[in-house]
């Protein structure tokens, strides 16, 4: 369990904050960028939660712990020492992929094949969840920077990578199970 008994602590009010391993870095960081953009989508999917309901209700308060834990992996940047860490720090697992994928593959079959890209929108609910998508494509494109040049745990890039497919799969079914989606028309506009 996580206390918080005070909310500022003063030490980031020269532009530094602590990773995980207590090591401080600039707020422009890498890996601040990388779990702050997680952090983002985070509060996007919270907009969404607002318009959902029942079981992806649930799903999306399952997927903002994920994200939590997420931030957590990518703020301890020492991968190669969690053996011997005393107290190992928290970790992405294959598992919450595969849980991703499991309910993508349940959605795709209620779906409607596509015969053309879909254009963002439709119900507020399906609008939230395009904006979720980008979000963490976002996020996954500074993780996969991050990785170029720093550890950062592999389950971690997988997730974000199969949560961007689950938010289009969720948004198409928001959208009437995917009949209402707008459609792109090609050079419509010429």
């Amino acid at each position: 369990m996580v206390v918080l008994s005070k909310i500022y602590t003063r030490t980031g009010d020269e532009g530094e904050t602590a990773l995980g391993n207590g090591t401080r870095v600039a707020k422009f960081d890498a890996r601040v960028e990388s779990y702050g953009t997680v952090d983002e989508a985070n509060a996007f999917f919270g907009m969404a939660r607002l318009h959902a309901k029942d079981d992806l209700a649930q799903q999306i308060e399952r997927i903002q712990n994920d994200l939590f834990d997420l931030g957590a992996d990518l703020c301890n940047p020492d991968l190669e020492r969690d053996d011997e860490a005393e107290h190992p720090p928290l970790r992405m697992v294959a598992s919450q992929t595969e849980r991703l994928e499991a309910e993508i593959d349940a959605m795709n079959e209620r779906l409607e094949t596509l015969r053309s890209f879909v254009l963002p929108g439709g119900s507020a609910l399906s609008a939230h969840l395009h904006i979720c998508r980008t979000v963490v494509r976002r996020a996954e494109r500074l993780c996969i920077e991050l990785a170029a040049a720093q550890s950062v745990n592999s389950h971690a890039i997988t997730y974000l990578n199969r949560l961007s497919d689950w938010c289009f799969c969720a948004a198409r079914l928001a959208n009437d199970d995917g009949r209402a989606d707008v459609l792109w028309t090609p050079g419509a506009n010429r």
